[in-house]
């Protein structure tokens, strides 16, 4: 898919952010949860990919002085391996560098390994364990860094 156009995350997109969480995540976010994020937290940021004039994966990140932390990407299982999540990747790191953000983290399931490729594949490196960090699992996750955006 080529036409894919990401942008800000606007309050109409929620209902099909959520079916996009619910095919992604074991735990997922409520409505009411992204719309607090969008509407009233002052320090997260949110993006969309569209393509096929539907929502077909989403990112978000929080900024926290100099450092952005990635909350949570998806992308529609459709449409997974094209590419998408790198976009939205890419449009997460952008926004930081124009907000002179200098380093980004996160946490990822240690069973995510398309996941921790993505995140490899743009210069995060792993940092540490954060031991039985996801609750319906008691899954671990692994800390990962990107250093000096700009």
């Amino acid at each position: 898919m080529n036409n894919i156009v990401i942008r800000n995350m606007e309050y109409r997109d929620i209902d099909n952010i959520l079916e996009l969480e619910n095919m992604s995540f074991s735990t997922p976010w409520s409505k009411e949860s992204f719309i607090k994020e969008i509407k009233e937290n002052k320090l997260a940021r949110y993006i969309v990919a569209k393509g096929d004039d539907k929502i077909v994966g989403y990112g978000g990140m929080w900024l926290i002085l100099d450092e952005a932390h990635i909350t949570n990407i998806a992308v529609h299982p459709e449409y997974r391996g094209e590419g998408i999540g790198n976009k939205l990747l890419n449009g997460l790191v952008e926004i930081s560098k124009e907000m002179m953000i200098k380093r980004m983290t996160l946490e990822v399931r240690k069973s995510n390994y398309p996941a921790i490729k993505l995140y490899k594949n743009n210069d995060f490196i792993e940092v540490g364990i954060r031991p039985g960090y996801y609750s319906d699992t008691n899954e671990d996750a692994i800390i990962m860094w990107k250093e000096v955006l700009f």
